[in-house]
């Protein structure tokens, strides 16, 4: 197995983001899967790198990268110190830079040494609110060919509970979220609604999972307090093509923390994972 970390790609707004690409070393690649973090989420968190381990030794390429406004920075991967540009980030920019993601695999990925690829079919595996990303990404390029969701929310909405909030929110110019692990008091501002409004039907995953043809399986823990199983039903009433595949138990992170120091996997991701092998061993053969 072969990982290369911190790999710098231009972003959104000419900023830099670090990716993560981990492969299997002297064999062919079976696929390139990429992982999208979600809110509050950055590459480095808890256990996401064991998971790429484990998907490299099956035989794919995983790709784990930060969003430029995740309010990481190049210097500091795993800590919140750009809290200006996590209150600047918007959908679209998150979109952007899985873009420059892709791209850089598609054109650098080949660089990468005893990497034995032909440019696999793309798949996305998306967190939590990276869920949502990872669904419209697969919907618009044609290089991607399956999704996967983990603990996704069902909208880009889902934290705005009503017209209130957002009149308030645009008085103030911002409002902020407390960060359980670290304590941080983080700001979003006004202009993540102005660019979901901006963005029209293209962010609205009511009308996008519909529409979406390729291969998607859905996955949610039952037992998740911060995304209640009621969002994957919801995302697979509105596309009864996609599987839906619940682990009994699990919470958002499928029993993982951070910082996550054991080299074995927990019984929870161990399930997500064999499902999600089996999904695509399943859609490849």
């Amino acid at each position: 197995m072969e990982r290369v970390r911190n790999i710098p790609v231009t972003g959104t707004d000419g900023r830099t983001f670090l990716l993560d690409v981990t492969y299997p070393a002297h064999q062919p690649v079976r696929g390139r899967i990429v992982f999208i973090h979600g809110f509050k989420g950055f590459k480095d968190w808890g256990h996401w790198s064991l998971i790429a381990e484990h998907f490299a030794r099956a035989g794919y390429l995983f790709a784990a990268f930060n969003f430029t406004h995740n309010g990481t920075t190049p210097a500091a991967p795993t800590e919140f110190r750009d809290l200006d540009a996590f209150g600047a980030n918007t959908f679209t920019k998150e979109l952007t830079d899985l873009e420059a993601c892709l791209d850089w695999l598609d054109d650098q990925g080949g660089e990468l040494e005893n990497l034995n690829s032909n440019r696999e079919p793309f798949t996305l595996i998306g967190h939590s609110r990276g869920g949502p990303i990872a669904l419209i990404k697969a919907h618009e390029d044609n290089r991607v060919n399956y999704l996967i969701t983990w603990a996704s929310v069902a909208s880009l909405d889902y934290a705005w509970p009503d017209q209130a909030f957002l009149d308030q929110w645009k008085k103030d110019g911002q409002y902020t979220v407390v960060n359980g692990r670290t304590g941080q008091e983080m700001p979003l501002y006004y202009s993540l609604y102005e660019d979901y409004l901006a963005a029209g039907d293209r962010l609205q995953t009511r009308l996008i999972a519909p529409r979406m043809a390729k291969p998607w399986l859905i996955q949610h823990g039952t037992a998740d307090p911060a995304v209640t199983e009621a969002a994957a039903r919801q995302l697979a009433a509105w596309n009864p093509r996609a599987e839906l595949h619940l682990v009994e138990g699990a919470d958002h992170v499928f029993g993982a923390s951070h910082p996550y120091e054991s080299d074995q996997l927990p019984v929870h991701s161990q399930q997500l994972l064999d499902r999600c092998l089996s999904f695509l061993e399943e859609q490849m053969s």
